[in-house]
């Protein structure tokens, strides 16, 4: 598993939200700047994150992003899997994957199932209000 630009950035840009939640809603090009990440890019995970109802989004005079919940209770497994699709090591244990003809006799499969279990368990231990500045 490799965690994609987007996945990493979701990560940054929740964190800086939460950071920074003393303020109402925060402009997106605020994030952009602290995080050097170009807005046009932000704005397409903001889209997403606010579609999947990670954040509320106002848009206009006045508007911008904030967390909808505790950063607590932000996990970052459910970023990751939101923005990247599956956590899986492998391709044959991603969600909907077709069956492999050979899992009956795989020698690996234990192995790869359980990294799986230890990589999707330890990122849903972790919260974004772990990842904050202490």
């Amino acid at each position: 598993m490799i965690v994609s630009t987007r996945g990493r950035y979701a990560l940054r840009v929740l964190i800086d939200l939460a950071e920074h939640s003393e303020d109402e809603r925060i402009p997106l090009k605020d994030v952009a700047e602290r995080q050097e990440i170009s807005q046009k890019y932000i704005e397409s995970i903001m889209t997403l994150l606010s579609k999947h109802g990670f954040v509320d989004g106002v848009h206009g005079k006045g508007g911008g992003y904030k967390l909808n919940r505790a950063p607590e209770d932000y996990k970052v497994g459910d970023i990751l899997r939101l923005t990247e699709g599956t956590l899986a090591p492998v391709a044959c244990l991603e969600a909907g994957a077709a069956p492999c003809p050979k899992k009956e006799q795989c020698r690996t499969i234990p192995m790869w199932t359980k990294l799986d279990e230890l990589i999707e368990g330890y990122l849903d231990s972790v919260s974004i209000k772990d990842l904050m500045k202490k």
